[in-house]
């Protein structure tokens, strides 16, 4: 097993067989269930894991204490694929002490129609000494369930940092693009709690950190952990990361795709950085992350059953779910009878806040025409001047 830290060991496990984490985000690369152990005069486990890895915990936790039994388990979120080992670890050491806040212990007795008598209720700010090890607990409500607790070690300023800084793909696969995933991971899981998040990060103004342990990915220190810290702060703030037009589209017959691949062309012609993206084809997680990512949205669509093209009304639902706002958004519609698609794709957006539109709307009827040609030239003069 791996030490973090001085006195602080990983137990966690790879699961390389999932497809889709959490029933619906795609994992190619699997996906990490993260638990650790400080091991010190008294010893503490931060979180289990998923239940199909009960045994290889257990047996990590075994290799790492020497036999020897832990006085705590601190079950900081109770998400199935982190807590789902609780009852089995408490049967192989029943005198371990549970920590966990009011919440905790409720959804406990829900999941495991039991109670565990060898509780530790804490509250927010209270410590627990651990050997030479101070822990201090800051609770993050919905960031994203309402239990969770960060776990905040003071010697090792190290902070144990449940689902928040967490990243798909399993430890043992080689990264790629490690911010690609981290952001589809933050965009989906957390993205609809940005205040939630910006009100934990004023609990750590004043806190000194030079570790973050998440339940899932990577270990964070130096210049990731400075690079995830600022990412965060744009993310939970709603601000786009770079001054760039993503064009989502969804096309039938091609007429649609073509428009969007000619607002792509001239977008390029003035200088202006696209990212082009098929709402069908590719996955909607990503596409949903990289509207976050950009300054602007441009959705294209045909009308369908007198309503939106399916995998577009889907989209812009999935933004308006995380709380997408502060973008400029614009819209290219196409209908050979009835151009209302545009109009409805609008007011799916009514929630949002602090969206702006494009004055011009592309109307394709059909097929591109010159009239249609020249409204996406005058889009395309909007958006790079933006």
């Amino acid at each position: 097993m791996r030490e973090i830290a001085k006195d602080i060991f990983y137990v966690g496990v790879d699961d390389l067989d999932i497809d889709l984490f959490e029933g619906m985000y795609r994992v190619p690369d699997g996906v990490s269930y993260n638990s650790y152990v400080i091991k010190s005069a008294k010893t503490a486990v931060v979180d289990s894991v998923d239940c199909r890895f009960e045994k290889p915990w257990l047996d990590n936790i075994d290799e790492v204490l020497g036999g020897s039994s832990p006085d705590y388990l601190i079950v900081q979120h109770m998400e199935p694929d982190h807590s789902a080992c609780v009852a089995a670890f408490i049967n192989k050491y029943p005198n371990a002490v549970i920590v966990g806040n009011q919440k905790t212990f409720v959804m406990l007795e829900e999941y495991f129609g039991a109670q565990f008598p060898n509780r530790l209720t804490v509250a927010e700010g209270d410590e627990l000494s651990v050997g030479d090890h101070v822990l201090k607990f800051i609770f993050a409500p919905m960031v994203h369930w309402p239990e969770v607790i960060f776990t905040y070690d003071v010697s090792r300023a190290l902070l144990f940092s449940a689902d928040a800084f967490g990243k798909f793909g399993a430890l043992c696969r080689p990264e790629n693009d490690w911010v690609s995933e981290t952001r589809r991971y933050y965009i989906g899981i957390v993205g609809k709690y940005g205040v939630q998040v910006r009100a934990v990060f004023k609990k750590l103004t004043d806190v000194e950190l030079k570790i973050v342990a998440p339940l899932h990915g990577p270990v964070l220190t130096g210049e990731r952990l400075n690079e995830n810290l600022r990412l965060y702060t744009l993310w939970s703030g709603y601000e786009p990361e770079c001054d760039c037009t993503l064009i989502a589209y969804a096309s039938v017959y091609g007429h649609t795709k073509a428009a969007a691949e000619l607002l792509a062309e001239k977008l390029t012609e003035r200088g202006a950085a696209v990212k082009l993206m098929d709402l069908a084809r590719e996955d909607w997680s990503e596409c949903v992350a990289q509207a976050f990512r950009c300054a602007n949205l441009v959705v294209a669509a045909p009308t369908y059953n007198a309503d939106i093209f399916p995998a577009a009304r889907e989209f812009i639902d999935r933004l308006v779910e995380r709380n997408y706002q502060n973008r400029t958004v614009a819209f290219i519609e196409n209908g050979t009878w009835a151009l209302v698609c545009a109009k409805l794709m609008r007011a799916r957006f009514e929630k949002c806040k602090n969206l702006t539109y494009a004055a011009t709307e592309v109307k394709v009827r059909a097929a591109l025409n010159e009239e249609s040609k020249r409204q996406v030239e005058e889009l395309a003069e909007e958006l790079a001047a933006k």
